[in-house]
């Protein structure tokens, strides 16, 4: 369990990371704002509270569909979460497999941003609504690692909230972290993405061996090597 957890947080580490998402996010923290990314200290808190509203956004969508995923499926018969760890573990392998570069599939490489059209008087309400559009998957890249844990929820039906919030923490501290210093951010981004392909590299492979345990149910195999859950913890 703390090992899937940990793994949680980090799919979310690489969602932000990733390179269809990491150069926009300061410009579009700052139009939620209602800003821009190099004004005063009040300027600089109306983007924080954008970011931290568009966080709350997608948590709340993420916890709330580990909770309904809980309560669908955790009163399953044994048989059929067997069934589900192995389909589960399947989709983490295909997704794994599209992360690493080995599988390509046209159609979900295609961009499937949504489009900023008309805000509310709010601006955190605003905000609030564009993390929850958010959490319905910004483009395939995300998806694609969003999907590996719902994936692994659906096989543990009972630490699916754990889950999602995990994977919400390790997506959301980020872009607080850029909310609250959106200038600096701003400017550092371009040095990061030099690291998004071997990141989507490492976790596709992290994903396919998760995958493979999870199907064949041998995940807790992993909690006798006490480091790789301190390291991943």
């Amino acid at each position: 369990m703390e090992l899937s957890l940990g793994i949680a947080v980090f799919a979310g580490l690489v969602s932000f990371l990733s390179p269809c998402v990491l150069p926009i996010i300061p410009g579009f923290l700052g139009y939620l704002a209602g800003t821009t990314t190099d004004g005063g200290e009040a300027k600089k808190w109306d983007i924080f509270k954008a970011s931290f509203f568009f966080v709350l956004g997608f948590s709340l969508v993420f916890s709330l569909l580990g909770v309904l995923l809980n309560t669908l499926l955790s009163g399953v018969a044994y048989e059929a979460q067997i069934w589900l760890g192995r389909i589960g573990g399947l989709i983490i392998i295909f997704f794994g497999l599209l992360l690493t570069g080995l599988v390509r599939l046209k159609f979900l490489e295609k961009d499937r941003k949504f489009q900023v059209g008309k805000k509310f008087n709010s601006k955190n309400l605003t905000s609030l609504l564009f993390g929850a559009a958010f959490a319905a998957g910004w483009t395939p890249c995300v998806g694609a690692v969003l999907g590996s844990v719902l994936a692994l929820a659906a096989s543990a039906p009972g630490s699916a909230f754990s889950l999602l919030f995990a994977y919400s923490l390790g997506l959301g501290v980020p872009f607080l972290l850029v909310g609250a210093f959106a200038s600096f951010a701003e400017k550092s981004m371009n040095k990061f993405l030099k690291y998004a392909a071997p990141l989507n590299l490492l976790f596709g492979i992290v994903l396919i061996i998760l995958g493979v345990l999870v199907f064949t149910n041998s995940l807790n195999l992993i909690a006798n090597f006490g480091f790789i859950n301190k390291f991943l913890l």
